[in-house]
């Protein structure tokens, strides 16, 4: 692994307070811009000192002895460039300067960082993460042990091997053996940087190896359902009593905008009296902690009516019958074939169709439904404001009533204007 530049310089540092005599002897080892200085133990009368040769000037054996020595200690820096260069290992100061003063270097190595960080998240589940964080981690470092394997052939290596190359080509096997698209891979090395910022900061990597790589994601129109689609779902009589169950919740879902785990925790205590005096769910997002305030429209509180009485549902304290997400995504997609939606039913467009459809679309205000959401940030909800039809319409709308009203005002008066010129060209034409 070469370094893109690398030099040494043998200078004297005048120490503190000093006035004369001998000055001390420093290396300084700079690679790629990084420099460190390291004192080799001799000093030298300045007078005695050339600086372009960086050696001294002198045929006494004293002085003779003294350029050997640093004509030793130059070939031992080269001489550990070479073994790291052998090793297959990242040139850096600090694993020079180690090797020159014999300093035993503890290997970190990727995974055992990484696996340090998932215990981490793991005891804090609840305390500032959540589970489906856990979850994230613990699959992206699944991903990066199968990247290292099919990359390198080994299951683990030395942090300080990190560079652009590694994570170019992670991001490579991503999309090329994964067959994941742009949004999933960003994602995933997202989740890999957070362990390699941690390593630059602990001081474990001299370089980060993200310097010059875009992380940005292409935006993603959200699937949702039209009024017409939504219909089609409610007043569909299935056979199936899963089906039913499934679509039921999808529904809640669509007049709730809760996400799937969202959902399926819920309980009958996150039901309560808003500021309206009608029932509200009163509960926290599982993936950003943040608080959801959300008044029960009726298609949402027939729902709940509906499943009070289900005995899977008040064994267990919950309002809803809710299936693994695995199934309960297999469901929709039967569920949109036998409707004929052609869109990608998941746990997600119902979400969605609750910022579009059946909020944003009805001209609830967009501070609203990004509290009702559950959103840190209203830019999250204005993605959803970007991409309905009706609010262009609405407000085209309002623009071309306005030029109307000014092409109205424009005719009247040229109207005005031409009627003083009319009588006066009649009477110039009974003169004539």
């Amino acid at each position: 692994m070469l370094e893109k530049s690398f030099s040494l310089l043998f200078f004297l540092r005048k120490p503190k307070n000093y006035l004369k005599g001998k000055m001390p002897i420093y290396l300084r080892i700079t690679v790629d811009g990084y420099q460190k200085e390291i004192s080799i133990a001799r000093q030298v009368d300045p007078d005695r000192w050339n600086a372009n040769s960086q050696r001294c000037y002198g045929s006494k054996e004293d002085i003779k002895s003294l350029n050997a020595y640093l004509d030793t200690v130059q070939t031992k820096v080269y001489e550990a460039r070479r073994q790291l260069l052998d090793k297959n290992e990242l040139i850096t100061v600090d694993n020079l300067k180690d090797i020159l003063k014999g300093t035993n270097r503890e290997i970190k190595t990727i995974m055992q960082v990484f696996k340090q960080h998932n215990e981490e998240v793991e005891a804090l589940v609840d305390k500032g993460y959540s589970a489906t964080t856990l979850t994230r981690y613990k699959t992206s470092y699944d991903h990066t042990k199968s990247f290292i394997e099919w990359k390198y052939g080994v299951s683990d290596m030395d942090i300080k091997k990190l560079d652009y190359e590694f994570v170019t080509q992670f991001e490579f096997w991503f999309k090329a053996v994964r067959n994941c698209n742009h949004n999933t891979t960003i994602k995933y090395i997202s989740n890999f940087r957070k362990v390699v910022n941690r390593c630059i900061k602990n001081g474990w990597l001299a370089r980060d190896p993200f310097f010059g790589f875009k992380m940005t994601k292409k935006e993603v129109v959200p699937e949702f359902l039209t009024e017409d689609e939504l219909m089609k779902i409610a007043t569909k009589n299935f056979t199936s009593g899963r089906l039913t169950q499934v679509r039921d919740v999808f529904l809640f879902c669509c007049h709730t905008g809760l996400a799937f785990v969202d959902v399926e925790k819920l309980k009958t205590s996150e039901i309560g009296i808003g500021v309206d005096g009608n029932d509200w769910i009163l509960t926290k997002r599982k993936k950003t902690n943040t608080q959801s305030r959300i008044p029960l429209l009726p298609i949402a509180k027939a729902i709940l009516s509906k499943y009070q009485d289900c005995p899977g549902v008040q064994n267990q304290d919950k309002l809803l019958p809710v299936l693994s997400n695995q199934k309960y995504n297999e469901y929709l997609k039967e569920i949109a074939t036998i409707c004929g939606v052609h869109k990608n039913l998941t746990t997600h467009a119902a979400r969605h169709t609750f910022a579009t459809t059946v909020t944003l679309n009805n001209g609830v205000p967009i501070e609203t439904v990004s509290k009702m959401l559950g959103h840190k940030s209203i830019k999250m909800t204005q993605i959803y404001a970007k991409i309905l039809d009706r609010k262009v319409s609405e407000d085209m709308s309002m623009l071309e009533e306005k030029f109307k009203r000014n092409t109205r005002e424009i005719e009247a008066k040229n109207a005005q204007n031409l009627s003083q010129f009319l009588p006066e060209k009649r009477e110039n034409s009974k003169a004539i």
